[in-house]
């Protein structure tokens, strides 16, 4: 059985199918992209090497599919978040959707390429977003920084370096500004091996207190009105 805030939880947000008047314009964005046959070389401060690949091939095979980025956007919606920060901004589409909900709401987006962020910062003006702040370089010697800025964090999504040891390591850091109406939400969470580790290690921290397993990432609530409980939902 689902708590009365988890049943609302799923209802409003994983379930819920409303259309939002910006979800059309992000996905025109990302059919452009997927024609876009420019080469990019990226620097994968993850593996430590460099990677050439098309716009077309990252849209393909890196960015969120469109329902889960509307996920996000019913999130940050639902939760009122002012304070949003994100871990790997790509070419920004789960960042427009992240931040489309309020203008008021301040948003930072961490990116360890700089030429990924100048398209994500492209994209944020054609979808007249103005409330995204792209921070470049690697995000394991900039996301300190970033966290001491904020007062506090409402909303934070995780999809940047993919190995257990980053990840955990992300996720302390931004426990210092969570609150309990926070929500922390990992991506990929079973990519790997190593990665469904670091997905049982954050169930486990002691300020989690009920998570939802929707497969392709995972929802963190430290609510302790909340009964520790982990969910797993199909989406």
């Amino acid at each position: 059985m689902h708590s009365p805030y988890v049943y609302r939880f799923t209802d409003l947000v994983v379930y819920n199918t409303s259309v939002y008047y910006i979800f059309s314009s992000i996905e025109k964005i990302r059919l452009s992209l997927k024609r876009d046959t420019t080469e990019l070389e990226i620097v994968d401060f993850g593996t430590g090497g460099n990677r050439t690949k098309s716009i077309a091939e990252i849209t393909r095979t890196s960015l969120k599919p469109a329902r889960y980025g509307q996920l996000l956007y019913r999130l940050t919606d639902y939760i009122k978040a002012g304070n949003i920060l994100e871990l790997g901004t790509s070419l920004g589409l789960t960042s427009s959707y992240l931040a489309a909900p309020s203008s008021a709401a301040r948003m930072v987006s961490l990116e360890g390429s700089e030429k990924l962020a100048e398209i994500a910062k492209a994209n944020f003006k054609l979808l007249g977003i103005t409330n995204i702040e792209i921070v470049t370089g690697n995000i394991d010697l900039t996301l300190t920084g970033v966290v001491d800025d904020f007062s506090q964090l409402d909303l934070v999504f995780i999809d940047a370096n993919h190995h257990s040891k980053a990840v955990l390591a992300y996720f302390e850091q931004i426990l210092r500004k969570i609150r309990s109406e926070s929500i922390v939400v990992v991506d990929d969470i079973y990519w790997s091996p190593d990665m469904e580790y670091a997905w049982k290690t954050i169930k486990q921290h002691p300020r989690v207190t009920s998570t939802i397993d929707l497969f392709e990432l995972g929802i963190v609530f430290f609510n302790e009105d909340l009964h520790r409980k982990n969910y797993k939902m199909r989406f």
